[in-house]
């Protein structure tokens, strides 16, 4: 039975070296770990400072604005899954993480760190323990694919006045308003010839390309009563008023690559949303980019993993391609890549199968997917007792019908970790007439079946081009999820869960 008492009253008892390493006085500049804040043991809310008490807000520090800005800087260099790979995999690389190829054996050592990925749009990193007398992995599992529109293989259409426009079909569920009168570039990877063979190479427009015109009200009088576009009229991209003529999408492109345009063999190019990220109001509170659902997470999850000292435990960083989309893919969530990386890793340190199947019974996944904070037009839409803020902290999220993996053991699990750490967090429920979204970790744990929560940043405008998130979740995310990789767990199936 649950021994609640000893395990889950106030806060956790944890080991030494569990408590050094979450509650770091100093701040890290790269990693954006703070200094815990006051916090209402209850509720997991921030208790406001008397200058806050009007709003119970908590203003963000010039830190927490540092940190949101390397989050900005980051989503720059991701402008689409194929890119999200590449940058996480230069920053391990950075870190001393040794690269595994999947089409080569593994050598795998205590004390080590190393990562792999798949397709070149998934990635999962992985650092093993020293002390593993409890051999089980701690995961967080992200990904890094956003609502975009993907070129077709045959890219342009021919319009009136020797127009050329982009032949583009919808990836994930974009909010397809908010993608009309905006700069847009194109970015993907291209296969191309080099000889006998054919390699994958990046691709990002240097500048933008294209953009879809919206219609005025002059000649579309019903625009803002009637505006549902259709995706195969309305929204293809003007690429050229004529000045290109026909058939220069590919040229285009290999002249930027420095090849023939007779090299290029098959490209997955995708439409990027060119406006400038900023964080913005008068108290610096706000920052609006593309692609935070899931960047931001997958930002905070990897900072915190590289900066979490855990040696009794393999803490384990994953980031799936194709979330947007459903996630069965070779390369999804529901793909066997982590289950494939788990097994390779257990053989590669020379244990069996057996032990494989009971350390994955005593691990857990953190699943990190953005939440919807409350749109103050419309809190009606909103669950009264479970609706979540900007910059109050992390969220983590339950739904009835399983599409969120939280449950009562994990939810505790991860709310005892936050408690012990002083952070802050808040709970997610849609409304019970509502069925919501889902995320990849119910879908993950269909090949690897562990516990699991699901958590996330609040944010606005989930799926718009450009959404905006709470400056100070930056940090509170990052410390949540360095302070899970942290804790030395020890879970006895579902009966408890002790942190050291």
């Amino acid at each position: 039975m649950l021994d609640w008492g000893r395990r889950f009253e106030g806060t956790v008892e944890m080991t030494q070296e569990s408590q050094s390493s979450t509650k770091a006085a100093p701040q890290d500049a790269h990693s954006g770990i703070a200094e815990p804040m006051p916090q209402d043991a209850r509720t997991g809310g921030i208790k406001p400072t008397p200058q806050d008490a009007r709003t119970g807000g908590i203003k963000p520090t010039p830190q927490d604005a540092r940190t949101a800005q390397e989050l900005l800087d980051f989503i720059g260099e991701c402008p689409s899954m194929f890119h999200t790979t590449s940058t996480i995999g230069k920053r391990l690389t950075t870190a001393g993480f040794t690269y595994l190829p999947e089409t080569q054996p593994w050598n795998i050592e205590q004390g080590g760190t190393y990562y792999t990925t798949r397709n070149n749009s998934s990635v999962i990193a992985f650092k093993v323990g020293t002390s593993l007398d409890n051999y089980h992995f701690q995961i967080t599992a992200s990904h890094g694919d956003s609502p975009t529109f993907k070129v077709k293989s045959n890219a342009e259409l021919t319009g009136p006045g020797e127009s050329q426009r982009l032949n583009v079909e919808v990836y994930g569920g974009a909010v397809d308003f908010t993608w009309f009168d905006r700069p847009l570039g194109i970015a993907g990877r291209v296969m191309v010839k080099n000889g006998n063979r054919v390699e994958s190479l990046l691709y990002e427009s240097a500048e933008p390309l294209a953009l879809i015109p919206s219609m005025p009200p002059h000649i579309q009088r019903d625009i803002n009563q009637q505006f549902s576009p259709n995706r195969q009229v309305d929204l293809c991209p003007l690429f050229s008023a004529g000045a290109l003529g026909k058939s220069t999408f590919d040229a285009i492109i290999a002249d930027e690559l420095g090849i023939p345009e007779s090299d290029i063999v098959a490209r997955d190019l995708f439409l990027v949303n060119r406006q400038q990220p900023c964080i913005w109001g008068a108290a610096g509170e706000f920052a609006s980019s593309p692609k935070f659902d899931d960047l931001a997470c997958a930002y905070t999850a990897l900072e915190a993993f590289l900066a979490a000292e855990n040696n009794r435990s393999i803490s384990v960083f994953a980031c799936f391609d194709n979330e947007e989309v459903g996630s069965n893919t070779k390369q999804g969530a529901m793909s066997t890549l982590l289950a494939d990386t788990l097994s390779r890793l257990n053989a590669a340190l020379g244990h069996s199968r057996e032990d494989l199947r009971c350390a994955i019974a005593k691990s857990m996944l953190v699943s990190c997917d953005n939440a919807h904070a409350v749109n103050p037009n419309h809190p009606e839409r909103f669950d009264e007792g479970n609706r979540v803020f900007l910059n109050r902290g992390i969220v983590v999220k339950e739904a009835a019908n399983q599409k969120y993996c939280t449950d009562a053991f994990s939810r505790a699990a991860f709310c005892a970790i936050c408690d012990n750490a002083e952070i802050p967090y808040q709970a997610f429920a849609n409304r019970s007439d509502s069925p919501g979204g889902s995320t990849l970790g119910n879908l993950s744990n269909t090949q690897v079946s562990m516990h699991g929560v699901d958590v996330g940043l609040p944010q606005l405008a989930m799926h718009s081009s450009f959404e905006t998130i709470g400056v100070r979740d930056v940090t509170l995310a990052t410390r949540a999820l360095q302070a899970f990789y942290a804790a030395d767990l020890r879970i006895d199936g579902a009966d408890s869960i002790e942190l050291g």
